[in-house]
């Protein structure tokens, strides 16, 4: 087990703890998805990974419907588009914010005001972009699996490089419950993968990319603190996606 697996052992996030929230993300992003690639999942690579994650989080077949249906209306003029951020919070931690935003100059403004207000800075393009790994990860049903070192060997021809054992999933409300593990992989792997998992018929259960630290920056309670509130107001925007940081715990 290697750096994948201790960012998502360590990584304390609230993009998930929303409902709405994560409706509202996953809507975006089921509307760009179309919008690229057309509305078919078994042609649209990137809305087939949509629509896995979006059953992860038990969102309503009614809410993934009417997402198709707004990408597909030619009348409809919502039309979003990923922009990243990045930036420094107090005492050098690095942050990479990324977001699909129908107004981007309304999106600027609000985190550039965030970092202002905590005392951070909004940096240009690749100011810290170098301090993250980008990957991609695949969580996927192992009741199935006799052996994840096996799995592992024959995965690395597609850009594995690490398979372990995640939590089991015990949720009453979802369409799996058991054993789970966690495959990580280089982002340009991230097809492949996909190909290899589907083409094995082993379940994907929610998939998607990752930024992983280089380093991390260790803080005192206090500086955590104050880094913490930052973090929590970038992710309550309505136009973040995924936020990214390299403080430690």
């Amino acid at each position: 087990m290697g750096r994948a697996f201790e960012f998502r052992k360590e990584r304390k996030m609230k993009r998930w703890s929303k409902m709405s929230k994560q409706f509202t993300r996953i809507g975006r992003e089921i509307v760009m998805a179309v919008k690229e690639g057309g509305p078919d999942p078994e042609y649209n690579p990137k809305l087939r990974m949509v629509l896995q994650n979006a059953k992860a989080v038990n969102m309503p077949k009614d809410n993934v419907k009417r997402a198709i249906k707004r990408a597909l209306d030619k009348n409809n003029k919502e039309n979003y588009e990923e922009v990243i951020f990045e930036g420094y919070a107090p005492h050098g931690v690095a942050i990479i914010i990324e977001t699909a935003t129908d107004n981007n100059n309304r999106t600027v403004a609000n985190i550039r005001s965030y970092f202002t207000k905590f005392e951070g800075s909004l940096g240009k393009s690749g100011s810290v972009d170098y301090l993250f790994d980008r990957k991609c990860h695949f969580k996927i049903q192992a009741d199935q699996i006799n052996d994840l070192e096996e799995l592992e060997f024959e995965l690395i021809d597609h850009g594995a490089e690490e398979v372990f054992e995640d939590e089991p999933i015990q949720d009453e409300e979802s369409d799996y419950q058991g054993p789970t593990a966690m495959i990580y992989g280089s982002f340009q792997s991230y097809g492949s993968l996909q190909s290899a998992l589907e083409e094995n018929n082993i379940e994907i259960i929610e998939s998607g990319f990752e930024r992983i630290p280089v380093n991390t920056i260790q803080l005192n309670d206090e500086q955590t603190e104050q880094v913490e509130k930052l973090l929590e107001m970038i992710e309550e925007d309505d136009d973040v996606q995924d936020v990214y940081h390299n403080m430690k715990g």
